[in-house]
């Protein structure tokens, strides 16, 4: 999709009230999330989420040597995991078939893709599938499993066998709260896996194990390979010639090791990341292009980089590259693939022909083209926040070659919370950011303390925090930027989904320093988070905040449903009523604590959504009402006809 251009000459309008061409439409058309990609002999394969079939996650394979694809499932299959609620991890394709795990139903399937896939487990509701391997000496699937056992109080986690032919499942190892990563070596006698344990996140402290894999397919005792409740382990992966590599953070950055002689030996050291927060599964950050080479990527300073490692002289070669966010990489001796972002680009498939150099992108997440009379460019900045430490974020100044505003004017701010928090905004086209700039926003996504990418250290700020570092940083972040003359102090909003929802709400309630803003999905209550959400988060908080229900008056000291008296800036919330991990009660409770006080509030709620959005057009209706909602308080006038939303208060 492209667009004209509104004219040669400048129009003089107030900030906000830009007529932009980069309309709710423009930004859903024509859009795929993607994600998982795989390498199978000359074949690709990778995931689409696409929002115009209602969120159905598609498989698609592509021909390396013509770049052609197709669909590998029909509707209305769709390729999502619910393990640990988050998913990923949710297809493999090995010797030309696929195997998938099944949304409606959580049971696997298998496909070559021309016949109708064909299911392996039974019609069970309470298993769940996610991050397998083949095991082709025993004709089976190694998964990790989730049993949501009808007769137990939560589900159980552990690694299972899955024979491909059909048959019951087998329990391979159980015993920790959680498993990731199974791993065979290449001649198929050892697995490696991941376990870690309440209270800890993967990202706080996982371990590493290695198991025998006995003549009958059973496992002799796990050997404990390296990590701790204090060492992040990330990713383990087996080289051609059967030396297992993984990444640790037992320095402070995520880093290459692997074992050699019982010993786990740097690969590369670097103040840098190697890894990243394990939310779901399947995530990728290097690949081997042989026994002796390793296709990485890592990012620093909050931008991501590709290089090529020789593992026998240790030497490091970078590949250049335009990209600046990459994600799951994948290799063989010719070819590396990847997700590759940036500035300029949106989210998209890439090949790099590593002899000749060459970039291929094969599938692009969004058709939309951005021509640079609107395109604003983020601007990396370093500010001081609390205690004289430094914080960062990516800042977009308004932009739209065919308007002006009056001189001496300065443009509202949108301030963006990542969700997580362990998570990071990065320097991608994002076609949301693209839609505020364009109508004389300024955007600013804060990588408050607490975020990945900046070694453990900044990573643990947040510990016993959370609700006071974050948001003093997104306080302090908008406040310098006003300082600076980058936007209007009196007309700063701020707004995040699910953990950024919560640090929007924080700074609204605790802080006068915001004029609006919305919660996505948020949290107001921490005590009510603390009780009602799922296995993988059960005991996230009690890193975050403190032990539950030991320290009670910590989570009603920071949780903003109790303190509904203190916010005296409008609020809009959107919610997805199928929501598991933030349920749909807490936006409800804080809408009633707010009409209560007469503050105006407006509740957008969305029927067969759940945490996070996939339908386009509850993406489409999210972002008008937003902007319907902030020009309505803040007293701008729209040029473009929006949908209008409900405030009560106004």
């Amino acid at each position: 999709m492209s667009f004209d251009t509104l004219g040669s000459s400048q129009i003089v309008a107030p900030y906000g009230s830009w007529k932009s061409p980069i309309t709710a439409d423009f930004v859903t058309s024509q859009v795929v999330g993607l994600s998982e990609l795989h390498l199978d002999g000359a074949d690709m394969y990778w995931l689409e989420q696409r929002p115009s079939e209602k969120g159905r996650t598609v498989i698609v394979r592509a021909d390396l040597s013509s770049s052609a694809h197709e669909e590998v499932i029909p509707q209305p299959f769709n390729s999502r995991s619910r393990v640990h609620e988050y998913g990923g991890g949710s297809c493999l394709a090995s010797h030309g078939k696929v195997y998938f795990s099944n949304f409606a139903d959580n049971r696997l399937y298998v496909t070559n893709g021309a016949a109708a896939p064909s299911p392996i487990t039974d019609d069970s509701a309470r298993w769940r599938f996610a991050d397998f391997i083949l095991d082709k000496a025993h004709q089976r699937l190694i998964a990790v499993g989730e049993d949501h056992d009808p007769e137990r109080p939560g589900p159980t986690n552990l690694l299972v066998g899955l024979p491909i032919s059909g048959g019951p499942l087998v329990v391979l190892t159980q015993g920790h709260d959680f498993y990731a990563s199974p791993k065979l070596s290449p001649d198929g006698a050892q697995l490696a896996f991941l376990t870690w344990n309440h209270p800890n996140m993967p990202w706080d402290g996982t371990q590493l194990w290695t198991a025998s894999i006995l003549p009958d397919g059973s496992l002799g005792a796990p050997i404990l390979i390296a990590g701790g409740v204090d060492e992040s382990i990330f990713q383990p992966e087996w080289s051609p010639d059967g030396i297992l590599y993984y990444v640790s953070d037992r320095d402070g950055w995520w880093n290459l090791y692997r074992m050699t002689s019982d010993v786990g030996e740097k690969v590369w050291s670097k103040d840098a990341e190697f890894g990243e927060p394990q939310w779901v599964f399947g995530m990728t950050t290097y690949a081997f292009a042989g026994p002796d080479t390793v296709i990485c990527t890592y990012t620093h300073d909050g931008a991501w980089y590709l290089a090529s490692i020789d593992t026998i002289s240790g030497k490091v070669s970078e590949i250049e590259t335009t990209y600046t966010v990459i994600s799951s990489v994948k290799a063989n001796e010719h070819t590396c693939c990847f997700i590759g972002a940036s500035p300029r680009d949106p989210a998209s498939v890439v090949s790099l022909d590593l002899d000749a150099g060459k970039y291929t992108v094969l599938k692009r997440s969004s058709q939309a083209h951005v021509p640079d009379s609107c395109l604003s460019m983020p601007e990396p900045i370093k500010f001081v926040t609390s205690d004289g430490q430094s914080a960062f974020a990516n800042y977009y100044p308004p932009k739209n070659d065919s308007f002006s505003a009056s001189e001496g004017e300065l443009p509202p701010l949108l301030v963006a919370c990542h969700g997580g928090p362990t998570s990071a905004n990065y320097s991608q086209l994002n076609l949301n950011v693209q839609y505020w700039t364009s109508r004389g926003f300024a955007f600013v996504q804060v990588n408050y303390g607490g975020s990945t990418g900046y070694g453990r250290e900044y990573r643990e700020r947040l510990n016993g925090e959370w609700g006071l570092v974050d948001v003093q940083d997104c306080v302090n972040c908008a406040l310098t930027l006003a300082e600076n003359g980058k936007a209007d102090v009196s007309r700063l909003t701020i707004h995040g989904g699910s953990a950024g929802g919560y640090t929007a709400l924080c700074a609204l309630t605790f802080h006068r320093v915001f004029a609006a803003g919305a919660s996505l999905y948020g949290v107001s209550d921490l005590e009510l988070l603390a009780k009602d959400t799922h296995k993988f988060e059960a005991k996230y908080l009690d890193r975050l905040v403190g032990p539950y229900p030991e320290r009670v008056d910590i989570y009603r000291e920071r949780s903003p449903i109790y303190f509904a008296d203190k916010l005296s800036a409008p609020v809009i919330f959107f919610q997805g009523l199928d929501d598991k991990v933030v349920p749909p009660n807490q936006a409800v409770a804080m809408v009633e604590a707010l009409k209560s006080q007469n503050i105006p509030v407006a509740y957008v709620p969305f029927e067969g959504e759940g945490h996070g959005f996939r339908r386009s057009d509850s993406i489409k209706r999210c972002l008008e009402a937003h902007l319907y909602f902030y020009a309505a308080v803040l007293g701008i006038d729209l040029p473009q006809v929006t949908e209008k939303v409900e405030i009560y208060g106004i």
